[in-house]
């Protein structure tokens, strides 16, 4: 048997083409029932062809599933894999633009669809970090009175997916995350119709020379990505070092002192 090296699902490319694409519905209706609680029994997946040039680009969503549920719902699935720190507010600039573009003139508001949007992210976000489970769903609510939501019409789901073994309590959605996050090991005999299409169309573009390429250009930009978020977050720490290393220079503490202190070479200091 020949051993096929499976493309990852958290490349947002690979991700669309198992879950965004025509023919692929049952399996994307399956992963949304693992999330939504409202039933999904329909699905018009919005496919746009993707070019290589898309594959470089994160502002413009291409790479985003967006689907139409139930035929009263719009819906964008996103895979991020890189930890950006406006995220939050880049979700919630998609899902208002969503939301506007159901508006034409002369429009009813109470015709305006609901708009969902799913984050899958491969990293855990720092302002939910004392939340004990990784689906998080966010609603407009009260303030004071939190059990209270002004309206469903707008509805965020995040799914933190390294927290996903600490907070597993065998449902569908564990078994999803673990299939996205590890799709080589889990066992298909046990898994469902859908799990086991989606591998099977996993499979088949794996072994796709162009899919593969495709997969591979994307792969190539996200580390590249990954390697600016750390050099920008190293270069601001060699800033913060320097300034206090100054801020400590300009009261007189001894140089000694403050090349201990923030690891800076007496040279370094003096130049400062």
């Amino acid at each position: 048997m020949i051993h096929i090296e499976l493309l990852s699902l958290k490349n947002d490319y690979t991700f669309k083409r198992i879950f965004g694409y025509h023919g692929n519905e049952a399996i994307t209706i399956d992963l949304l029932n693992s999330i939504l609680k409202d039933k999904v029994s329909k699905i018009n997946l919005n496919c746009e062809k993707i070019l290589e040039k898309d594959l470089y680009d994160d502002k413009i969503g291409i790479l985003d599933i967006r689907a139409t549920i139930n035929d009263n719902i719009d819906c964008d699935i996103e895979m991020q894999v890189v930890d950006k720190d406006n995220i939050e507010k880049r979700l919630l600039f998609y899902l208002s633009k969503m939301y506007v573009g159901n508006l034409t003139q002369g429009t009813d508001y109470s015709k305006l669809k609901k708009c969902i949007a799913i984050l899958f992210t491969d990293f855990n976000l720092s302002n939910l970090s004392h939340i004990p489970k990784y689906l998080t769903k966010w609603n407009f609510r009260e303030e004071v009175y939190s059990k209270i939501i002004l309206t469903d019409a707008i509805e965020i789901y995040i799914i933190e997916m390294p927290k996903v073994e600490q907070y597993s309590k065998n449902s569908q959605l564990d078994t999803w995350v673990k299939f996205i996050t590890r799709s080589g090991e889990i066992d298909m005999e046990n898994s469902n119709e859908a799990m086991k299409k989606a591998k099977e169309v996993l499979e088949e573009i794996s072994q796709d020379e162009h899919e593969r390429y495709l997969a591979d250009l994307r792969q190539k930009h996200i580390l590249d990505q990954n390697a600016i978020e750390e050099a920008g977050f190293d270069k601001g720490l060699e800033q913060a070092t320097k300034q206090i290393a100054k801020n400590l220079k300009e009261k007189n503490i001894d140089i000694h002192i403050i090349s201990e202190t923030t690891s800076l070479t007496e040279e370094e200091i003096e130049k400062l």
